[in-house]
């Protein structure tokens, strides 16, 4: 089952468009095998999408300096398969030497560890597709035979708990302006009885309580 749905950056970074978890969830729930989740487009340290997601496609095309970019970008440590599209183009070939080179460069992988693929397509006419599909499968029976799928879905719930919980924590602070215990506070800092750091751990725990 594939259900495309386009999402808005909302002005937020990270590559993702708010907060895809819940939309994640709820397709895995309606019985989707396979979540495709395209970014809106990853920046130099935007590449936090990357955690939501059991694999990632690093996509680049020629002559648009997605090279220059790749290496800058933190993007060579995120991805786990990359594909140059419009490989009918020149620079092609070019683009995946680089990216080889690149790769090989920052390798620090033993025995057994997974190499990231470099697969050559041209979506407008199908071709390589077959290619990608192949290279998705491979790194998902790696990632099964060697735990790395359970660690990811492990690390990604416990994160999208403290994100809630923390988006929570932070909202029930921002009701607190203008509340008496915020003043209180305050006046203790101002009077030097108190540090900043104790007053955030006294409100945080009178919230945590309440």
């Amino acid at each position: 089952m594939v259900h495309p749905r386009a999402g808005p950056a909302r002005g937020l970074g990270g590559g993702g468009a708010g907060a895809p978890p819940p939309p994640i969830g709820a397709r895995a729930a309606a019985g989707c095998d396979v979540i495709l989740v395209e970014t809106v487009g990853v920046g130099q340290s935007e590449v936090e999408i990357a955690s939501q997601a059991d694999t990632s496609v690093v996509l680049l095309a020629p002559g648009m300096g997605d090279g220059i970019q790749a290496a800058k970008a933190g993007i060579l440590e995120i991805g786990d398969v990359y594909v140059v599209n419009k490989a009918d183009r020149d620079g092609a070939d070019a683009t995946a030497r680089e990216l080889n080179h690149m790769l090989g460069l920052g390798e620090s992988r033993g025995p057994g560890d997974w190499r990231p693929p470099i697969v050559k397509t041209v979506a407008a006419r199908g071709e390589g597709i077959d290619e990608v599909v192949e290279a998705l499968e491979k790194h998902h029976a790696w990632m099964e035979e060697h735990g790395v799928l359970a660690e990811r879905r492990l690390a990604r719930a416990s994160q999208e708990v403290e994100t809630i919980a923390v988006t929570a924590l932070r909202q029930r602070i921002g009701d607190l302006h203008g509340d008496r215990r915020l003043s209180a506070l305050a006046e203790r800092i101002v009077a030097g009885e108190l540090d900043p750091y104790r007053a955030a751990d006294s409100l945080v725990e009178g919230l945590t309580e309440s």
